[in-house]
């Protein structure tokens, strides 16, 4: 079981920016797929961004052009950079690992509020 701890979320204004960060326990050399899933309250968990070990993209319609999914393989970090936030962006936002043996792994969340 890989251990992710999320944090970098909070409350803030429309237009504005946040950085999430996720710790990984392990090696990224271990990890096949990283990725960050929202959900928001009533509504199921969806995919925002993920990234494979190839360094290959993959984004969620509305966030394309907004956020940025990228990793620091000698920190074990992931990192999902929003810029332009709506409200519509608010949600509990959650890291995801999957690896090589289709293992799994969650974070336990970081909350996203963009309200004026």
């Amino acid at each position: 079981q890989v251990q992710l701890v999320e944090s970098g979320g909070g409350l803030v204004q429309p237009g504005g920016s946040l950085r999430l960060s996720c710790a990984a326990s392990v090696s990224f050399a271990r990890i096949y797929e990283m990725g960050w899933y929202r959900q928001a309250p009533g509504k199921q968990r969806e995919l925002v961004a993920t990234i494979r070990s190839g360094g290959s993209t993959n984004y969620k319609d509305s966030v394309k052009g907004r956020f940025t999914i990228s990793r620091d393989n000698a920190k074990n970090t992931l990192y999902l950079q929003m810029n332009s936030l709506d409200p519509e962006d608010t949600a509990l936002y959650y890291c995801n690992v999957v690896g090589y043996v289709g293992n799994t792994s969650w974070g336990q969340g970081t909350q996203v509020t963009v309200s004026s």
